[in-house]
């Protein structure tokens, strides 16, 4: 009886050191590390990616989650970089909250490479070997001091959406040639929306002074010193720089003339106005038509068309994969952006949303060169960005770049508002862009 009875406690012991050990496996096993490296996960892992806007990604996930059961996939994606922005900001700096996978837009690209520490250097988990699937300086720019930070995704070369249906109610040429041929200039684009806005006094030209601004920043910088409000050793030249300051009086010139909506893309009302007819055009780096065929829906199928840009060339974001150190499985999630930044990920990627491919195998790829977008009236938006990215000059951005960026809109949508003077609107945007660029 009592050898009886010391098996059984015995046993309970065993099955009670067992249950807790299995506990103790389950919650923290995958964090665990011996001299072999990471121990085996005890069940699926689930990889967490933070996006924002249209990355394209959603079939892509589906497909890896099928070749590799072992991982489930959490999408976490928002609208705006300008909501996006600060959650990253707070992850990143308490180093908790981020996800296995971050993206990392041009504009706050510079803000993380001078905190490389905080992410895993991707050549450890064989990323080096995938240079040649880059163009070069989209593959340099993910690089901070020898260390590979992120893997290019899209790059945004730049078009004009604009509504054929208002077009032609305006007694505008609707075709896409003739349409570009209105507007070889800016002063020439500001013309042809004050002709459109005389004979169509219910809707603006355009939708507010964001992408103007973003758009011949860039456009002016390439061509000129190659930096915008900052320059390449972080020094603000924002008052200094005239790519900047011609930039800005051509987004004023819109304000004065009452041309805008004065919205900020991607925000609510923005995406409302897209299924109204608020405004009649707004420049397109290629991401942004997945914006508008996702919140114009089947309202704007067929009365958006894409022609050339004023001033003929430029872009307009892009962004980068990379994986936070805090990260508990970086190695899968190394693996998972290698995959969404390969050349079939970016072709698929752009099938979608036509985020324009940072990879010169992808781009050469009929199904992206040879596409035409049914939404969009069928427009060869492969070749139409592809003779733009052929023309991409990258442009330096600082590390506060995206914050003076915003301050600077929120003057010029000030002077819209009539809330500051137009001949006030200069002094005022230097004012608030040294405040946000200290």
């Amino acid at each position: 009886m009592r050898l009886t009875r010391r098996r059984r406690s015995l046993a309970a012991v065993a099955a009670m050191l067992a249950g807790v050990l299995a506990f103790a496996t389950a919650c923290g096993g995958n964090n665990e590390k011996s001299s072999s490296g990471p121990t085996k996960a005890a069940g699926p892992i689930t990889l967490t990616v933070d996006t924002f806007g249209e990355f394209g990604y959603e079939g892509l996930y589906k497909q890896y989650e099928a070749s590799h059961p072992g991982i489930k996939i959490n999408q976490r994606k928002v609208s705006s970089l300008d909501d996006y922005k600060p959650r990253l900001q707070q992850w990143i700096a308490t180093g908790s909250g981020a996800g296995d996978v971050v993206a990392l837009e041009e504009g706050i690209l510079p803000l993380y490479l001078q905190q490389a520490n905080k992410f895993v250097n991707l050549n450890d988990y064989g990323a080096g070997k995938l240079q040649g699937n880059f163009l070069p300086w989209k593959w340099q720019m993910g690089m901070a001091n020898g260390q590979l930070i992120g893997l290019g995704t899209d790059i945004g070369p730049l078009g004009m959406c604009y509504r054929t249906d208002l077009f032609k109610k305006a007694g505008l040429p609707t075709e896409r040639d003739a349409v570009t041929k209105l507007w070889p200039t800016w002063d020439a684009f500001l013309a042809t929306g004050q002709k459109f806005q005389s004979k169509v006094p219910g809707t603006k030209w355009l939708d507010g002074p964001t992408a103007i601004l973003r758009t011949t920043v860039l456009q002016n910088a390439g061509a000129g010193p190659g930096y915008s409000f900052f320059d390449k050793s972080n020094n603000l030249v924002f008052d200094s720089n005239p790519a900047v300051k011609q930039a800005f009086d051509t987004t004023l010139k819109f304000e004065q003339n009452k041309m805008t909506s004065d919205m900020a893309i991607f925000t609510p009302p923005w995406q409302t106005a897209l299924k109204k007819n608020t405004f009649a055009t707004l420049p397109c780096p290629s991401w942004m038509l997945g914006g508008i065929e996702e919140f114009s829906g089947s309202y704007g199928k067929g009365k958006w068309e894409v022609a050339g840009i004023p001033g003929g060339g430029g872009y307009w974001g892009g962004s980068w994969l990379a994986v936070p150190k805090q990260s508990k499985h970086p190695k899968e999630a190394a693996e998972l952006a290698q995959f969404l930044t390969s050349a079939q990920g970016q072709i698929a990627a752009f099938k979608d949303k036509n985020t324009f491919p940072s990879s010169p195998q992808a781009e050469q790829d009929l199904a992206v060169s040879g596409y035409k977008n049914p939404y969009f009236n069928n427009a060869p938006v492969g070749q139409i960005f592809g003779s733009m990215a052929s023309q991409v000059k990258p442009v330096y951005l600082g590390p506060k770049n995206e914050d003076v960026r915003a301050a600077t809109e929120n003057v010029l949508i000030a002077v819209g508002q009539g809330k500051v003077k137009p001949s006030e609107a200069w002094n005022k945007a230097v004012e608030e862009a040294q405040k946000a660029g200290r």
